[in-house]
């Protein structure tokens, strides 16, 4: 039975409670508002959690990502690979590094890339593969890296860092998978380095805001400390000190080590995600349950959805994708404005980039991607946050239902 009061149900806002209030109040009370004290052990703590050793936070998993490609030595000449079907910043990095953006279709029926296709589209350019975990869902790495493994010979390093690693560099876009699983491994343990989102939207939120972190092996033996002063100096113009460094008594000299950039997280959003990162796991248990109820009424009316839980993965569950067999794009526009009228907001996820004028003009056709079109026409994401309540999502279901029934 529909409520018969209308709701007002928004798509995903922030779920910020008095314990955040308070700890950015004491952030701005304590003099340190950029980049400080907080950031540091927000850093601390988030490698705990995922269980690296080394974590950085910035202003952006965007941020993460090109700052990653950069420190790679990733640049013109080379080619990264990624989805056709993600937001574009998972491919908007490439450009800003003067790298070839390569584009692969998802498979049949799926949001993930197809590795089937992956393999194909390797040069002797390739450098990096960004895996893009749709939703919260964990991509098959071991696909990824089966396939890197396989076109070890085409690889050919450019940098020190890239000789360590002899193949193509495994790239995940986490921004919607903190907090993820597959096969007893946490999103962050698995891939070479994984970005993490904090935006508004997310799961985990510190207003915007970002991190990088990466997985270190006996036989690789990457330099953690090193690796993690080259994101400091890409990230605060190149200077050889932070703020808090420069703090220290006789300590206000500084070099400028190269012209570098500005993405830095300040403290009052790390006392955020401080706050965030304490109440996790409940966040994470809530959404579960969201998805489950839409899972038992949405599933048996034949309506697809991306499967979040499984015998070997635990997905974050940031969004709950699903697809609407045999309607149209236009259709699908009509069921989200009807929903909309209705007080529920709906959005799609993702238009695949080859449909934006940015990517056509550097040459992509959707017509190469049609397995990525299939997925996005009848494709709806229905509102999936931690302020739901067990009603709202049985308002959201009836109105679902009934936008459906009535064509």
């Amino acid at each position: 039975m529909i409520d018969i009061k209308k709701r007002n149900i928004p798509f995903s806002p922030p779920h910020i409670t008095e314990k955040e209030i308070d700890e950015v109040i004491k952030a701005m009370k304590s003099g340190w508002i950029t980049t400080g004290p907080k950031t540091k052990e927000f850093e601390s703590r988030i490698a705990e959690y995922v269980g690296v050793e080394k974590a950085v936070c910035l202003n952006s998993a965007t941020a993460a990502m090109e700052l990653t490609l950069r420190i790679l030595g990733i640049g013109p000449g080379d080619e990264v690979i990624t989805s056709a079907y993600t937001y574009t910043a998972s491919a908007s990095v490439i450009e800003h590094v003067g790298a070839k953006i390569v584009l692969i279709d998802t498979a049949p029926d799926s949001f993930e890339m197809d590795y089937s296709k992956l393999a194909d589209a390797i040069t002797e350019n390739t450098k990096a593969i960004i895996a893009v975990d749709i939703a919260g869902k964990m991509c098959d790495y071991d696909k990824i890296f089966n396939i890197a493994e396989r076109k070890k010979g085409l690889f050919k390093p450019k940098s020190e860092l890239q000789w360590l690693f002899n193949r193509i560099v495994v790239m995940s876009d986490s921004a919607h998978a903190f907090g993820a699983e597959r096969k007893g491994m946490k999103s962050g343990q698995v891939a070479d380095f994984t970005c993490f989102s904090f935006h508004a939207v997310k799961n985990l939120t510190t207003a915007e805001g970002g991190a990088a972190v990466w997985q270190n092996d006996f036989e690789r033996a990457l330099d953690d400390e090193w690796l993690y002063k080259q994101y400091m100096l890409y990230s605060l113009h190149g200077q050889s000190k932070d703020a808090l460094a420069k703090t220290q008594i006789g300590a206000w000299e500084y070099d400028i080590v190269y012209p570098a950039y500005k993405c830095n997280m300040t403290d009052i959003m790390a006392s955020i995600g401080l706050v965030q990162l304490d109440r996790y796991e409940g966040l994470l248990e809530r959404r579960r349950e969201i998805i489950e109820m839409y899972d038992r009424a949405l599933l048996p009316l034949g309506i697809h959805s991306l499967q979040h839980f499984g015998p070997d993965y635990s997905s974050s569950g940031h969004l709950y994708l699903v697809r609407i067999p045999d309607i149209s794009e236009e259709k699908r526009n009509e069921i989200i404005i009807k929903m909309a009228e209705v007080g529920v907001a709906c959005n799609v996820h993702y238009k695949p980039l080859p449909m934006f004028t940015a990517y056509k003009n550097l040459g992509f056709d959707i017509k190469n991607y049609p397995n990525a079109y299939k997925q996005y026409e009848n494709e709806v994401t229905l509102p999936l946050h931690t302020l739901l309540s067990d009603e709202d999502v049985k308002y959201v279901v009836e109105n679902f239902k009934k936008v459906l029934s009535d064509g």
